[in-house]
């Protein structure tokens, strides 16, 4: 282990030793979504797909979430809205949607917006102290679970294999199966945001991203997680392409993508991940170009990707949806349209999931 990722591990320890001493729980069940690693390993998505399955089962879900890189400070609920749903409310004019929505997800975030938009009626909290959030949810006397009395409250933690802090009643680990434990160090050196061994805590163990992976990949992974977890299921899933959205709210089902020629554009965790999806839409790709996760564009990288499109042939740009998120507000091309991915999995791992 080297100088930077040993000085990494202290850091690690110190706070986990700190945080477990002074966890606390709320008084509903807490449900928790993470990773192992930094990252794309598709935690939105799951999130979502749990959440929905909550509803459906007649749980009233609340997500906690830190909403990374989200300017708003204390516990609060995520606001948001896309430009079509803005305008039935009366404003006529695109822009001024837009600049609204391009304010809500500076303030909370571009993933907690995304849950906002999606889920609808399910309330979404930014807090980095996921236990003030959730104690927040609960006693606001403007808060959206009142409205729901008769259903059984569920928290579902974002982001929260980390986060000590707070009791969980089930752990559901996500590893990618792309890129499972990078080269297996720790940060800064690799992507390891905690030893391997700490695999163990995991309930519930979903392998993301399969679709294009080796039954004996897979069968290798799953292997070396038993090493660390042999009482925790391992589920397999796929991130499936489910529509294309436009700037004015308007989807087109995955056949439209069929002879149309795209350029591509994100600021993902996991870049590639997103191309093979693209091309899984069936879209014909002329160029790829990549930013920092989480990236926050400017007018410059719009006219870039303008032109590089226009340089590839491509009738259509197309983009992930949380980098949509934050390019509400912006002068954008008409032919602009993004991707939504949703989870698919196998249906068992919900009956793992609210056996708690």
């Amino acid at each position: 282990m080297g100088i930077f990722e040993f000085l990494y591990y202290l850091g690690y320890s110190a706070k986990k030793y700190y945080s477990l001493k002074h966890q606390k729980r709320l008084p509903h069940k807490v449900i928790s979504i993470g990773n192992i690693t930094a990252g794309g390993t598709g935690k939105t998505p799951a999130v979502i797909a749990i959440a929905e399955e909550a509803k459906r089962r007649g749980f009233c879900p609340v997500i906690l979430t830190r909403g990374y890189k989200g300017k708003a400070k204390g516990p609060c609920f995520v606001k948001g809205s896309n430009p079509l749903s803005v305008m039935r409310k009366g404003l006529k004019n695109e822009a001024n949607a837009s600049r609204i929505t391009l304010h809500a997800s500076r303030l909370f975030g571009d993933e907690p917006v995304l849950m906002f938009e999606t889920l609808k009626d399910v309330p979404v909290v930014k807090c980095a102290d996921r236990y003030e959030g959730g104690m927040f949810a609960l006693n606001s006397p403007d808060s959206p679970i009142h409205r729901f009395t008769d259903s059984p409250i569920v928290f579902i933690l974002d982001d929260g294999f980390q986060h000590w802090k707070l009791f969980r009643d089930r752990n559901i680990l996500l590893i990618d199966a792309e890129n499972p434990f990078d080269n297996r160090r720790l940060l800064p050196v690799g992507l390891l945001r905690e030893p391997l061994k700490e695999i163990e805590r995991a309930d519930i163990i979903v392998l993301t991203k399969t679709g294009d992976i080796r039954q004996a990949m897979i069968e290798d992974i799953v292997g070396e997680i038993k090493n660390y977890n042999s009482k925790a299921q391992v589920f397999l899933s796929m991130h499936k392409p489910a529509e294309f959205v436009k700037l004015s709210g308007g989807t087109m089902p995955i056949e439209w993508a069929k002879d149309k020629n795209f350029f591509a554009f994100c600021g993902i965790g996991s870049p590639e991940s997103f191309k093979k999806t693209v091309l899984s839409a069936g879209c014909h790709l002329k160029g790829i170009k990549k930013y920092s996760d989480h990236y926050t564009y400017k007018e410059e990288d719009i006219e870039d990707i303008i032109k590089e499109a226009k340089a590839g042939n491509a009738d259509w740009i197309v983009t992930t949806e949380k980098d949509m998120v934050r390019l509400r507000g912006m002068r954008l091309p008409e032919n602009l349209v993004a991707l939504t991915i949703r989870l698919a999995i196998d249906e068992k791992v919900y009956a793992e999931v609210f056996k708690c």
